[in-house]
């Protein structure tokens, strides 16, 4: 059967979007090669480009030409909501496997990463009573940076600790005197880091370079929930120490990281709820999965949200390889923050797409 995929091969966060297709491909290989399927794919690919225009018309294009009803890929939160409506309107799912902000639950989404309860809580409670409460907050200027933001305020409030400073960078800018400057004078415990892409790698560079400063000795940790092993090399050794906060960390010091492992699972997970299914590609998820659940199968999603259980790992990066300091069990997603007491959270600016 056809499947798509619909991610970058260029453009300021290509490294995530080459981890992401390369899980995709491999996933294929290893469905297709194993006996004990009923299904095998072929994969229908468009390149976007990085360009945020070309998501919609080429997702569009994918369910058009093909048979695909089912596409993995987008890497920003902005270019999955692109998505959505054409989804909609051409009966298609999106299999999106890569950290997001929450505050999210379309039917035609399979949310196979991690959701904040199941990576920023963890990171913060750990961080806090470990590194202090006195934190500094900057992110890409869309939905990601503002919801981890957010999420991270009332955290950090909750704890009696301080936001010092809550700064965005438009997604590529590398214009980071005033936020260095920012940091130098407030001097903050640690910095929770929501940039993606070229705006992260030039911030860790100018950071490490403050951090050689006799004051800044032991400071300025830099925690993350979406720098993984597949960007070591774009940001070179200016990444060192950095904490993140993930489902999956390399264990023998490979490259593919959390995008490269989610999205080679994610192509897993629609054979087993195909196999043994014959037109099942065609239904809504959450029927699939009810189905399979009956059938005695566990799925990954659960079928109220369509997210995924995942461990929460905390690891930090040490001689250019993440080592874990703490892991928490596989999580239900919770991607709205329903239980109150995780936080105080009361609603999000976003609305729900259904």
């Amino acid at each position: 059967m056809d499947i798509g995929v619909l991610l970058s091969g260029s453009g300021m966060y290509a490294a995530l979007s080459r981890a992401s297709r390369e899980g995709v491909l491999q996933g294929v290989r290893e469905v297709n090669a194993d006996p004990r399927l009923d299904v095998s794919f072929r994969v229908i690919e468009r390149d976007p480009e990085g360009r945020l225009d070309r998501y919609a018309p080429l997702c569009r294009e994918i369910l058009q030409v093909s048979e695909a009803r089912h596409i993995f890929g987008c890497i920003t939160s902005a270019s999955r909501k692109e998505v959505i409506p054409e989804l909609e309107r051409f009966d298609g799912i999106l299999w999106y496997p890569v950290p997001y902000e929450g505050f999210e639950a379309s039917e035609r989404v399979a949310y196979m990463h991690s959701c904040p309860n199941q990576h920023l809580l963890p990171l913060l409670d750990w961080a806090l009573p470990t590194l202090g409460a006195r934190t500094y907050l900057v992110g890409s200027n869309y939905i990601w940076g503002w919801e981890m933001a957010q999420i991270a305020r009332e955290r950090v409030a909750a704890a009696d600790g301080q936001v010092l400073g809550d700064r965005y960078l438009a997604i590529g800018d590398t214009d980071l005197d005033h936020i260095i400057e920012d940091i130098r004078a407030l001097k903050p415990d640690f910095i929770l880091n929501s940039l993606i892409g070229d705006s992260s790698y030039a911030f860790l560079a100018r950071l490490s370079e403050l951090k050689r400063a006799p004051e800044f000795a032991h400071r300025l940790t830099v925690l993350s929930c979406n720098f993984t092993e597949c960007e070591i090399g774009a940001a070179g050794d200016a990444a060192e120490g950095l904490i993140s906060a993930g489902p999956w960390f390399e264990p023998d010091g490979g490259t593919g990281g959390s995008f490269h492992e989610m999205a080679r699972q994610s192509v897993h997970e629609l054979a087993l709820l195909l196999h043994g299914r014959p037109g099942a590609e065609g239904l809504a998820l959450a029927e699939v999965l009810n189905a399979a659940m009956r059938a005695g199968h566990a799925p990954r999603l659960d079928p109220a949200h369509l997210h995924a259980r995942q461990p929460a790992i905390i690891a930090r990066l040490e001689s250019g390889r993440f080592h874990e300091i703490k892991r928490l069990p596989a999580l239900r997603a919770d991607p709205y923050l329903t239980h109150r007491s995780q936080t105080s959270h009361g609603g999000s600016m976003l609305k729900v797409v259904s």
